[in-house]
């Protein structure tokens, strides 16, 4: 018997995976919003209800993006788009805010900045 866990024979151990059937099984998956960045976006969106801005809220995860969306109503149109495409990371950044109109408000590498298009509209002007 020999010393490597147990193996007598190192055949036992190898597993090979076509690469192709790799690849394909990873562009099957879905792009997802991780629990970091939906934690964020729900507070945001806690704050938003709380101010009755926003009632509603929808979460798509597509092949190129995740979208979350958000409603006045929910038979409405959504008012912003928050998005998440893994394949414009190192380019202008992977996050964005889209508007009703298809406007992007801003786009970036750090979805707290990304986020942060909507706290100018949260403070209030003194008098």
């Amino acid at each position: 018997m020999s010393d490597r866990s147990g193996m007598e024979g190192g055949d036992e151990s190898a597993i090979l995976i076509p690469l192709h059937e790799a690849r394909r099984e990873r562009l099957d998956i879905p792009v997802a919003f991780d629990r970091r960045e939906l934690d964020q976006i729900l507070r945001l969106y806690g704050r938003m209800v709380a101010a009755n801005e926003w009632r509603d809220y929808a979460i798509d995860h597509l092949r190129e993006r995740a979208v979350f969306s958000v409603y006045r109503r929910a038979h409405d149109l959504p008012l912003f788009q928050i998005v998440k495409d893994p394949r414009l990371a190192r380019k202008q950044g992977m996050f964005s805010v889209v508007a009703a109109n298809g406007a992007v408000l801003k786009r970036g590498h750090e979805l707290g900045r990304v986020l942060g298009v909507f706290d100018s509209k949260l403070r209030l002007v003194g008098a």
